[in-house]
């Protein structure tokens, strides 16, 4: 994520530095017309917001809420603490996970962060 907000500040940066850096044709009077680089400016941060940050966040949402209605007894599931377990049984908020020692604990349904392969 950090990554993305670097390459967001690279690319703001540049798109100030060259929005100045435009001079005016040499017969063109100054401050006169309407200034298009603001709005295009405007838009372009829009749409690197859009495609590096808005959206991946969404295919991911998708791919967990897939996740929680295809689960099911016997799944071998990581949750966001980093527990391994297996799904003993399931309820509308919550998962029963048994874990290698043997014991259970019940946790929170959106706290499964990753169904494991099988191994």
């Amino acid at each position: 994520m950090l990554k993305y907000g670097l390459m967001t500040g690279i690319m703001v940066t540049f798109l100030a530095a060259l929005s100045g850096c435009v001079t005016p044709p040499a017969g063109a009077e100054e401050g006169g017309g309407f200034d298009w680089t603001l709005i295009i400016f405007v838009v372009l941060l829009v749409a690197i917001f859009y495609f590096l940050i808005i959206r991946p966040q969404r295919r991911q949402q998708k791919k967990h809420q897939e996740l929680m209605q295809e689960m099911k007894r016997g799944d071998k599931v990581v949750t966001s603490g980093g527990i391994f377990g297996v799904v003993e049984s399931l309820s509308d908020d919550s998962v029963v996970l048994k874990i290698e020692s043997g014991a259970t604990i019940r946790i929170s349904r959106s706290s499964i962060a990753d169904q494991r392969q099988e191994q």
